[in-house]
């Protein structure tokens, strides 16, 4: 017997969940979760058929929530987040084409053998011969739509297929009472529901194939994850394994065209890789010994031997399609509204069914008699209605009131409304994904398109984060070489990012660094030690001499100025010259406040550093003094963002642990992808790769895709708004115009399509992230 595994404490759940219709169904999932005890937050997305769930004791656990779902007649399971990506084979057995093609082919059977009906071709005119397919049509491919409707029902919780059974339920039985008893006069449409059930499925059918274009996407970038890798043991050949089934430590060989199949580092060879699959970075990597390369990246013209770091499940592409397929479930606070109306929508449609078949029963044919096609010379037991989609073909005034109702049924369409924002918000971050741009959620989305003001953290932001030397200024009778090399050997050792830039400038200048004897590093001070016997130092100028001279004071200041970080190194004869090194702005930082700025934002700088460096990027990017802040405490980057005037929704972007604050403070954080982890976790965007660009592609995006959730919105209510009227008989006293049921079930389902259709639109505007 299997057990379920409880998930850790607090980890919010997404669960898959099959049977979700309409946005009225998605309101009756969420109010059952939101009704368990230890469920702080759910949100339910139609379009993936997924909920995601935050818990918030162990109150909630899988198996009740299983169960509470499983009480409204919806499957549900849980989606492991550590779960390996499945192979493109497992995707494609996924996919379940069989059951979506065996769909269309009914549909099409259905609405032929319903044309042939209203023909009377090939000896079909026998009304036994209706009634007999009409009942297989109900008994079998009906079946299920009947059930998840009665259910629906019997919850207290009516949706889309409660009222496309009612309304074939309705025409059926009428039609076979009107067949035994002829006497009550009764119409007999049998090809009513043939033809409804018809284009229903067709409907779904058309759907289905447009949801899954939606997903796109994410299957693109699933598909750089190669199934399969080349192990290497040993001395003897590389074999091929599956990737599920590689472990940190072991050692795989890539050859030219490979894709490398999990994260790892370069232990032999060296080449160009193409990451741009990920970050959307367009330039090729160098790749050497020690480089780290994420799955999914190209090896271009070299073999390489790679050692595991990360288990496929692990690895960077399968946690970027984990974190969009948990945002995507995360519905944008626009969808609350749509699900809210949707949940009664359903309620407000039975209402006005039975409002219309009582009226035009009766009152309407008392007082517009002419409404009622005059009844046939031979209208004996038999004859069986069949009519135009437009045009009256009721007898009697219960006939017109039952199709009346009928068709408001069946028009009635609240999968428009809960499609509306899903599918957007879902093609949105499937194509951002692409573009190496991680959405948390549909809120970040629409915060996104609505922001007014954005703030920047300086270090490794608006710059590169990693200090370059500047300057190299010898003093006595040294030269910029030897002072540089005795000032990388003596930080050779050293992880601070000044040292590094010196080992950089040593290694640019081809220098070799020299043995160190007692080498000490001063925190807050620099490094000391010994080289070919003399003892040195390099750090602080005020740690080298306590009284230094005013000329020495006068060249450090000099440098200082120029927004640089300055060094002194110097020795038993005292200081042997100045290095200077400062933090080179990113070469796209001043095109992108340029292009913030032309989009309507306000911008500052909120930096821990001092504040020339800080004045001097500010003038080199644009920024006015007064949008500047330097020696800022993380606490006081909290207070500027709390107290900061912007006149709505306002981001902070940063990629250091000193920002993590500021991040979850903001309405919008937005993390580089070269930045910390915690970092990462605190925004509610995260721009991969090394360019920040990508934040104006994000802001553009959002408000091209929020305005493509009003177009949606405005689509389903405008329909509803239109043509339940329309259904109702509005039309039908003055024009004689009327919905028959089988028009009124393609109308439906063309609804539906218009909503995904237009959000696959977005798709094509979306190129320039890539």
């Amino acid at each position: 017997m299997s057990s379920l595994q409880e998930p850790p404490l607090l980890e919010p759940l997404l669960f898959e969940i099959e049977g979700m219709k309409c946005g009225g169904c998605v309101r009756a999932v969420e109010q059952r979760l939101l009704g368990q005890p230890g469920v702080r937050q759910a949100s339910v997305n139609l379009l993936t058929r997924t909920a995601w769930v935050d818990v918030v004791s162990a109150e909630a656990s899988q198996a009740a929530l299983l169960h509470s779902l499983a009480g409204l007649g919806f499957q549900a399971r849980l989606r492991p987040s550590d779960a390996e990506l499945p192979s493109r084979r497992q995707r494609l057995q996924s996919q379940n084409w069989w059951q979506h093609w065996r769909q269309l082919v009914v549909a099409l059977g259905l609405l032929l053998v319903s044309v042939l009906g209203h023909l009377s071709l090939a000896g079909l005119g026998a009304l036994w011969i209706h009634a007999l397919v009409a009942t297989v049509t109900l008994a079998v491919p009906g079946r299920p739509i009947l059930v998840r409707g009665v259910r629906a029902a019997l919850a207290g919780l009516p949706s889309m297929d409660t009222l496309v059974g009612l309304g074939v339920i309705s025409a059926y039985l009428a039609s076979l009472v009107g067949f035994l008893w002829p006497q009550t006069g009764w119409p007999c449409f049998f090809n009513e529901p043939v033809m409804l059930l018809g284009f229903v499925l067709l409907g779904r059918f058309l759907e289905e194939r447009a949801r899954f274009r939606t997903g796109r996407a994410l299957e693109e970038l699933a598909e750089l994850q190669p199934d399969t890798a080349l192990l290497l043991l040993g001395e003897g050949p590389p074999r091929p394994v599956r990737v599920g089934g590689l472990r940190p430590g072991d050692r795989v060989q890539l050859l030219p065209g490979d894709r490398v199949p999990v994260d790892g580092v370069v232990r032999q060879g060296s080449g160009a890789v193409d990451v741009s699959g990920l970050t959307g970075e367009p330039l090729p990597v160098a790749a050497i010994a020690g480089t780290e390369l994420s799955a999914g990246s190209l090896n271009l013209d070299a073999p390489l031997v790679l050692e595991v770091l990360r288990r496929g499940a692990d690895s960077a592409i399968a946690r970027i399609i984990h974190l969009v397929e948990r945002a995507q479930a995360r519905k944008a606070p626009i969808q609350g509204l749509a699900d809210r109306l949707a949940g009664r929508f359903t309620l407000v449609v039975l209402a006005l069914a039975l409002a219309t078949l009582l009226f035009w029963w009766l009152l309407g044919t008392q007082l517009w008699p002419q409404v009622l096609q005059p009844a046939p010379l031979a209208g004996a037991h038999g004859a069986h209605a069949g009519h135009p989609m437009l045009a009256v073909t009721a007898e009697t005034p219960f006939a017109l009131a039952l199709q009346l109702s009928i068709a408001v049924l069946v028009v009635a369409c609240p999968c428009a409304l809960g499609l509306a924002t899903p599918t957007a918000i879902t093609v949105a971050m499937g194509r951002a994904a692409r573009g190496g741009l991680l959405f948390r959620g549909g809120d970040a989305i629409e915060t996104a398109a609505g922001l007014r003001a954005m703030l920047f953290d300086k270090t490794g932001t608006l710059t590169r984060g990693r200090p370059l030397v500047t300057a190299v200024e010898p003093l006595q009778a040294a030269s910029s070489d030897r002072l540089v090399q005795l000032a990388a050997s003596l930080e050779a050792g050293s992880r601070h990012p000044l040292g590094f830039a010196l080992l950089q400038e040593a290694q640019r200048r081809g220098l070799e660094l020299l043995p160190v004897a007692e080498a000490h590093s001063w925190a807050g001070q620099g490094v000391s030690g010994r080289i070919e016997g003399q003892s040195l130092r390099v750090g602080r100028l005020a740690w080298l001499e306590a009284s230094p001279s005013p000329e020495l004071l006068a060249r450090q200041a000099l440098l200082e100025c120029q927004g640089a970080s300055v060094l002194a190194v110097g020795g038993e004869q005292g200081v042997l010259g100045l290095v200077a090194a400062a933090d080179q702005p990113r070469p796209d930082a001043a095109g992108v406040l340029t292009a913030l700025r032309a989009m309507g934002l306000q911008l500052g700088l909120l930096s821990g550093d001092r504040r020339e460096p800080v004045q001097q990027l500010g003038a080199s990017l644009g920024l006015a003094e007064a949008e500047l802040g330097w020696e800022l405490r993380p606490e006081q980057k909290l207070e500027r963002i709390l107290q900061h005037p912007a006149h709505g929704a306002l981001a902070m972007v940063g990629d250091g642990i000193n920002d993590a604050p500021a991040l979850a403070a903001a309405d919008l954080g937005i993390a580089v992808g070269t930045g910390t982890q915690i970092a990462q976790d605190s925004a509610g965007l995260v721009v991969m790769g090394d360019r920040l660009e990508g934040i104006v592609a994000a802001l553009r995006l959002a408000r091209r895709t929020m305005a493509k959730v009003r177009q949606n919105l405005a689509w389903a209510f405008g329909y509803n708004l239109i043509v339940l009227p329309l259904a109702a008989g509005v039309l039908l006293p003055g024009y004689g115009v009327l919905l028959t049921p089988p028009l009124a079930a393609l109308l439906m389902a063309l609804s539906s399509i218009t909503v995904v259709v237009n959000a696959l639109l977005l798709q094509d505007g979306l190129q320039d992230l890539r």
